[in-house]
């Protein structure tokens, strides 16, 4: 995987989905992630989705860290 454990902020989230011309606010990127665990949720892997406080978030099949 070319990402894992990588941390994104919101910014880059939305740079690398929508680019870098588009009017969103930040906060969309947190119904997304918030849309996304739920959809993960069934197959339990809802917490490879992390949020890194104050920075943003990352994928992380390794759920201790």
């Amino acid at each position: 995987m070319k990402n894992k454990n990588r941390v994104f902020n919101r910014s880059q989230l939305l740079d690398g989905v929508w680019g870098r011309f588009v009017a969103i606010d930040e906060r969309t990127v947190d119904v997304h992630i918030l849309r996304l665990r739920k959809t993960l949720k069934p197959c339990e892997a809802d917490s490879y989705i992390q949020t890194v406080r104050n920075m943003g978030y990352r994928f992380s099949i390794n759920t201790t860290s």
